[in-house]
């Protein structure tokens, strides 16, 4: 990587500033193992998080076929490319390709590199973006949309797909909460805007249908867990060692229950935000309304690869094959979800 990409890495958007590069102290505890419903499964995630979601649906969509993004674009977007990502996929110069990008994904989808997409067949897909985002332009979002509905309409089977497109909302590049405040149109740590609109209650309505009822403050508990003990074959997984997953009520009484992999953003890891992102997100609270679990992996800052804003990969730093089944992060993640207790699907 030559000095003039490193020093963009540095200051752009996503990837901007300094950060600790030292991965928190390791947490003893084991993920518990749940009765969970494999019908009831989504990834979520903001930013680099969103690309994460779109990375782990479209590499497995037999455990998760479900995937809500906020302030995201299309997967695959960079193909292992800097220049790329921090160009055509966060400001969207040049647009996207993203006939190229249906096209790539089928090949790979048919090689085995990425899951069957027939199993998008009866998909949830909603992509959340801000008219204020000047970090990830709302022409990368877009182009998410289009991913989806070309791969719906192009791909026999997946025409039962739903893609919803919520992209005319007034925010920043943040998470919207349900409290109001002053920073809505901001993009500043911990990147939880408080705009009035409830992001999580829309996600989990979204991919799980109507509520039951309101939501109230979450009942269930917060554990960390030791993210090290589900290295894949004990490969460097660029995350830290301490994650966090809350279980509502009912999953630690032993009812069966879903599950919702929550990926946060550059700059929102725990070593930076604390537990900001984990405990005032939003999804807690709906947790325990849906009975869902919320696993809330988390990434560490790095010089070597250079990742200072604890991304998730989603242009190679982990290896070339990054957004495929052979991702290194993304095997962490069917590591995790299984011992969780999720099934693979037949």
């Amino acid at each position: 990587m030559n000095m003039r990409w490193a020093t963009r890495l540095l200051c752009v958007g996503l990837l901007a500033g300094a950060g600790s590069a030292c991965a928190s102290g390791a947490a003893s505890d084991k993920l518990p193992a749940l009765k969970i419903d494999p019908a009831r499964t989504a990834v979520v995630g903001l930013s680099s998080g969103a690309y994460m979601a779109g990375q782990v649906q479209m590499a497995y969509p037999e455990l998760f076929p479900n995937a809500a993004l906020v302030a995201g674009g299309p997967y695959a977007c960079a193909g292992g490319k800097l220049d790329v990502a921090l160009g055509s996929c966060m400001k969207g110069v040049p647009a996207p390709d993203v006939g190229a990008l249906v096209a790539r994904a089928e090949q790979r989808s048919t090689a085995g590199e990425i899951g069957a997409l027939d199993r998008l067949a009866h998909a949830h897909v909603y992509l959340l973006h801000g008219k204020d985002d000047a970090l990830v332009a709302p022409a990368v979002a877009e182009a998410a949309v289009k991913f989806y509905q070309q791969l719906r309409d192009g791909v026999p089977g997946l025409q039962g797909m739903q893609v919803h497109d919520d992209g005319q909302r007034a925010f920043a590049h943040n998470l919207p909460v349900a409290a109001q405040g002053d920073d809505c149109g901001q993009s500043v740590a911990p990147y939880l805007g408080h705009c009035g609109f409830d992001a999580a209650g829309e996600i989990f309505a979204q991919m799980f249908g109507k509520p039951p009822r309101a939501a109230a403050e979450p009942r269930g508990e917060l554990r960390s867990s030791n993210q090290d003990a589900l290295r894949p074959g004990g490969a460097d997984t660029f995350m830290a060692a301490t994650g966090y997953v809350y279980l509502p009520p009912d999953c630690l009484a032993g009812k069966p229950c879903g599950l919702m992999v929550a990926f946060h953003g550059c700059k929102q890891n725990a070593d930076a935000v604390g537990k900001a992102f984990v405990e005032e997100a939003g999804f807690n609270r709906w947790a325990d309304v849906y009975d869902v679990a919320v696993l809330y992996p988390q990434t560490r800052a790095s010089f070597a690869p250079l990742n200072p804003q604890a991304c998730w990969d989603w242009w190679g730093y982990s290896g070339a094959d990054y957004d495929s089944r052979q991702g290194v992060q993304l095997r962490w993640v069917v590591n995790a979800v299984h011992a969780l207790g999720l099934p693979t699907r037949p």
